[in-house]
């Protein structure tokens, strides 16, 4: 080899040696970035200031820890085809996606033929030997139609004065533009997936339509109007549980005579009996209330002819237990997640072994529950009682014994004077099978109400926190099914006429549950 070619290929040889090294250079920075987010999520995770974030909350650094996973797995690959091709090998093909794909989602095949099917020895057309097939998840974005309705007339020609034309069909907005599945989805977008209106009507606005936000809320409100019934009939069966979880979260509400928002708070009252494999339908009913006070819970429950309220130890549910009724005073269940979270704040921040232990007796507790998940209450009882209570029973005193020892001022005094004054209300689940150990089912219905919260900033006043209240009571996943869906086949069932003494033919529960379509 000649001089030139050997300068020629060292030059190749260079270049190819930039690249490699400018593609190393990329995934270094890659992971830099990466382990950047993971220590950042660990923080928040596991952080002396709070427990844990949200699920939702806790997601969102994940998300971005998952896009730099991307970028760096994007240069990786970009790195070792440069370094195949320098050492002159073919790049590793990378590992197919088959099978994984619905089978339910249309498919647009397309074939792509090499430039040429020629035999390069001159033998002619080549023979079709097989084929590699790989399938890739492509979007349609949200596509707006225009349903026409005609309503053909019909006039006798002998006569001429017999005309027929079938009615015209009620609307939520008479005369207007939207589609009952239309409304749906905005409410949905809003109420389930946090959309506020003047976002959603940025995404109208790409595709063409100016619709404002003053549009979307009036039709929401209309809305509302007509699903009143159901969200009465919803009331109705709540009001027949044997047991409710309630709790509360903040709604900001516009006051504008002082041009700032006031405290308003959303009540969760839910009732779910799949904890012990019974058979009411799960129920969750927000409802907004001015205040937090003790008179706001005393103002929807009644008429309410449940035994057992599972809460958390907030003061206000405590005049539930004072009132008279035919069915007794409520007995209120408490939480153990919310002793369980402050004993994990105190091993956090100071690391007591006391906390510790604590934290150790109480996940027992959580291990005995989980064996009996959806168990007839009288199996779960018997669990209980042969398991979990010589735990309960030997935790009372060894708490009270731990607090004798420990300066009473401390948190962790606190922590546990805290746990002590509430224990009636943590045992009861050792005398009832379908009381739960948490209120758990219904902080899991209040978190995308924070959610929503946390986009639309307050709501414009208390008559929209209350239709917002009653939306997400009919959008929430408690039910199982598409709430597009069913909002849409519900209003249209509600302005044709469907008889009130028939509306609970209407209620979610009695929807199928979607099948599988993935299978």
């Amino acid at each position: 080899m000649d001089a030139d070619a050997l300068s020629r290929e060292n030059a190749h040889l260079k270049a190819r040696l930039t690249e490699v090294e400018a593609a190393l250079v990329e995934v270094q920075e890659a992971n830099r970035r990466l382990e950047g987010i993971l220590r950042a999520s660990q923080r928040e995770r596991f952080g002396k200031s709070s427990e844990k974030l949200s699920p939702d909350q806790f997601n969102l650094p994940l998300e971005d820890a998952e896009l730099a996973q991307g970028v760096l797995a994007a240069a990786q690959e970009k790195a070792e085809a440069a370094l195949a091709q320098a050492r002159g090998e073919e790049p590793r093909k990378p590992a197919r996606n088959r099978g994984h794909l619905p089978a339910h989602l249309p498919r647009v095949e397309r074939v792509i033929e090499p430039a040429s099917i020629q035999c390069s020895c001159g033998c002619g057309e080549m023979a079709r030997i097989g084929e590699d097939i790989s399938e890739r998840l492509d979007v349609i974005p949200a596509q707006f139609q225009v349903l026409v309705t005609r309503r053909p007339r019909y006039a006798c020609r002998r006569c001429s004065q017999a005309v027929v034309q079938a009615h015209a069909p009620e609307h939520v907005v008479p005369g207007g533009l939207p589609t009952e599945r239309l409304i749906a989805w905005i409410i949905v977008s809003k109420f389930g997936d946090h959309l506020p209106f003047y976002r959603q009507a940025g995404i109208f606005e790409r595709r063409g339509l100016h619709l404002d936000r003053g549009t979307l809320g009036n039709w929401t409100g209309r809305a509302c109007f007509h699903l009143m019934p159901v969200i009465d009939h919803m009331k109705a069966h709540l009001r027949g549980a044997d047991r409710i979880f309630v709790d509360e979260t903040r709604a900001p509400v516009l006051d504008p005579g002082r041009k700032a928002t006031k405290s308003g708070y959303f009540w969760a009252v839910v009732s779910d009996d799949r904890g012990h494999g019974g058979v009411g339908p799960p129920i969750v009913l927000f409802h907004y209330a001015p205040g937090r006070g003790r008179e706001h819970p005393l103002k929807f429950l009644p008429g309410y002819r449940g035994r057992f309220l599972q809460c958390d130890a907030y003061q206000s549910y405590n005049a539930l237990t004072e009132i008279t009724r035919d069915e007794g005073p409520w007995q209120l269940v408490n939480c153990w997640t919310h002793v369980r979270r402050r004993f994990v704040k105190r091993f956090e921040s100071e690391g007591p072994p006391i906390a510790e232990e604590m934290l150790r007796q109480i996940a027992l507790l959580y291990q005995i529950e989980k064996a009996v998940r959806g168990q007839a209450p009288a199996d779960r009882l018997a669990v209980r009682g042969a398991q979990a209570a010589p735990i309960i029973a030997a935790l009372k005193p060894w708490l009270g014994t731990q607090l004798s020892r420990i300066p009473q001022k401390s948190l962790l005094a606190e922590d546990i004077r805290y746990t002590l004054a509430h224990w009636p209300g943590l045992i009861r689940f050792l005398d009832d099978g379908t009381l739960e150990l948490d209120t758990n089912p219904v902080e899991n219905q209040i978190r995308p109400i924070a959610l929503t919260r946390k986009n639309a900033l307050f709501a414009g006043n208390e008559v929209g926190a209350e239709n917002w209240a009653m939306l997400a009571s009919l959008v929430g996943k408690l039910s199982g099914v598409n709430p597009v869906d069913y909002l849409a086949d519900t209003l249209r069932a509600i302005l044709d006429g469907h008889p009130r003494s028939h509306i609970e033919d209407l209620m979610p529960w009695h929807r199928p549950q979607p099948s599988s379509l993935a299978a």
